[in-house]
């Protein structure tokens, strides 16, 4: 079986994208690998999207290494192009002592710190179940906004129709196990929350938020979130903790993997010319 969830746009050309824009830090297609030994799967697939496209230009940004839709390019009939796109930047999914072993000494000393100081902060960490996942999303835009206030923030994350998007997503996939909605609460009161994605390969934090006084406490709150990250990655057995789009400077400290992304051009007849 196989499916790519795309929608057609107008820039001035049509293109077919998948769904989810420039939210989406990994874009992909679904196919059973386990159906698709020969890779019988793969190749009708990309045949149905050519159709589909019906000429158009058929864009993949943000396509992770090794993603499925990396088939569809290579069994693609008609012209294509393959670019570079955003970085993203990864750890192994090690236990805690092994990501510190990695990093320099006096690093290793101030996280070792930073984890002793979490664990007498009396932060306790909660999933939400599925049932209460509408209530947790907007107690984790609320911190998320409120941790980001008098900054710039992502304008999309302040808008009605992502708050919507994301209480439905995550109450369908925190069910299928295929996400983990976590609460950090501290004397009654929830002060962090994050979204973790999960595949069978890989851990990735999607969005967090915190409360401000946090820092007040002297709570590291990327040492928690890391600490979190860790639990899904080695912990679930996954390969890969992913930090996901972005060099922001707390992500150096532990050393991560260069990771880029790849945007995949694929077109068919008139349209080939638009790639070059």
């Amino acid at each position: 079986m196989g499916a790519a969830p795309l929608t057609r746009i107008h820039r001035p050309y049509p293109v077919l994208v998948p769904l989810g824009g420039a939210i989406t830090d990994y874009t992909d297609v679904l196919v059973d690998r386990q159906a698709d030994a020969d890779g019988r799967v793969t190749a009708a697939l990309a045949r149905g999207i050519r159709r589909a496209a019906g000429g158009a230009v058929v864009e993949f940004r943000e396509v992770r290494s090794g993603a499925a839709a990396e088939g569809v390019y290579a069994c693609w009939p008609g012209p294509k192009r393959r670019l570079a796109d955003s970085m993203c930047l990864e750890l192994p999914g090690w236990a805690m002592d092994d990501l510190i072993a990695r990093v320099s000494s006096s690093r290793g000393q101030r996280i070792r710190s930073a984890l002793r100081k979490l664990d007498t902060a009396g932060i306790v960490e909660r999933d939400v179940p599925a049932r209460e996942v509408p209530a947790a999303v907007a107690r984790l835009l609320r911190l998320h906004l409120l941790q980001w206030r008098d900054r710039e923030v992502n304008p999309e994350h302040q808008r009605l129709r992502f708050a919507e998007h994301l209480t439905r997503a995550v109450g369908l996939m925190v069910a299928s196990g295929d996400a983990v909605l976590t609460e950090f609460g501290r004397g009654g009161e929830v002060v962090a929350a994050n979204l973790t994605v999960l595949s069978p390969g890989l851990a990735g934090g999607y969005l967090y938020g915190a409360d401000p006084a946090l820092r007040a406490a002297k709570v590291d709150l990327n040492t928690l979130l890391m600490r979190h990250g860790v639990r899904h990655a080695a912990g679930g057995g996954r390969g890969a903790l992913s930090l996901l789009r972005g060099a922001e400077p707390y992500k150096s400290h532990w050393r991560p993997e260069p990771r880029p992304n790849q945007r995949l051009l694929l077109a068919g007849g008139p349209a080939g010319p638009l790639l070059l």
